[in-house]
């Protein structure tokens, strides 16, 4: 008589699946950020769960350091260690399993409700013999996640600490300095702009301070990459970068937000006027010509700014709203350059 298959083991198709994205996690080489980016996009499908975190603990926090999902809207979200169900796991070392959020005193309620969370699995990432984070899958449904569930998590969570231990005993810095840069311009990246952006919100709605946003794309960097090659558009990339970090104070932050998108958040400031001269100042210093292999390079950027809270009082607002700022620059800058001609 055949035996019944184990349903608390992963599916040959979920193993197949855990190999690829150990092969893409491979291709990353030591991008620890973009590590954690493919596991949190391919955890979705792994285990249909509707939305997925990584989340590092931080002195007493538990913050959000790669997302997706339902759960794509809070990247660098803080929770505190004590009353989450996140910072359990990472005090118990245990993989821990919430079948309603509405009954279990374990989890941050009110964050639940504003992603609409009703379960969740939380697994473990370990470093060395530390919990260092965890990997939370969430869904809107009760009771979404069984031991099949567990098990597959397992298995990725071995394969992304793996990754942390290489980071962390390969890199030039520690394991949280991979997790919150940049690796090709050395720059914040993404995860740590916005958890920096919710953290000067925050202290903003608490004593009316102001501080200044903005939102830089680069022109041009098609034309480069087409005519030279992308190496020549790497190139141009960490140029930006390094001439807008020497152009701001120690006191501003600078970011890599993806592909040719930077974000900056100047801090303090003193009104529109300030950061108009603050733009201004950016826009003059990367715009100098860059050569590269003997080839004099143009480099251009189009910027929106915003200022909080006048501009905005939630991240979504402000960022929407330097968003639009740069687009509609970008456009005039076309709309210039076309009169040029």
């Amino acid at each position: 008589m055949p035996r019944e298959p184990d349903i608390t083991l992963p599916s040959r198709d979920q193993l197949i699946a855990i190999i690829r994205i150990q092969t893409e996690i491979a291709r990353q080489g030591l991008d620890l950020a973009q590590v954690m980016s493919v596991v949190v996009e391919r955890a979705l499908d792994l285990i249909k769960a509707e939305g997925a975190v990584i989340e590092l603990a931080e002195d007493e926090d538990m913050v959000y350091r790669a997302v997706s999902g339902i759960a794509a809207g809070q990247l660098g979200l803080r929770l505190k260690r004590a009353s989450s169900l996140s910072g359990r796991c990472v005090m118990s070392g245990e993989i821990l399993r919430c079948t309603d959020t509405e009954t279990d005193e374990r989890v941050d309620r009110a964050a639940c409700r504003r992603m609409s969370i009703r379960s969740m699995l939380v697994i473990p990432l370990r470093h060395e013999d530390t919990t260092v984070g965890v990997l939370k899958v969430m869904s809107k449904a009760v009771a979404a996640f069984n031991d099949a569930d567990e098990a597959v998590l397992g298995l990725l969570a071995e394969v992304l600490g793996a990754d942390m231990f290489m980071a962390a005993t390969y890199a030039a810095q520690d394991l949280y300095y991979r997790a919150t840069h940049d690796e090709m311009t050395g720059v914040a990246n993404r995860a740590l702009f916005f958890d920096r952006l919710r953290s000067d919100l925050a202290r903003a709605a608490r004593d009316g301070s102001e501080f200044g946003l903005l939102l830089i794309d680069m022109d041009g960097l098609k034309a480069i990459n087409d005519h030279y090659g992308h190496r020549a558009g790497d190139a141009a990339i960490c140029e930006v970068a390094r001439r807008a970090t020497h152009a701001l104070r120690r006191s501003d932050i600078i970011a890599r937000l993806g592909g040719d998108e930077f974000g900056v958040i100047l801090q303090p400031t003193n009104g529109m006027s300030y950061l108009a001269e603050g733009v201004e100042r950016l826009r003059e210093a990367i715009s100098e010509p860059f050569e590269f292999e003997s080839n004099w390079l143009k480099l251009g950027v189009s910027i929106g700014a915003a200022i909080a809270l006048k501009d905005g009082t939630t991240l979504e607002a402000l960022v929407e709203h330097a968003d639009k700022a740069m687009y509609q620059n970008k456009r005039e800058r076309k709309r210039l350059d076309n009169l040029s001609l």
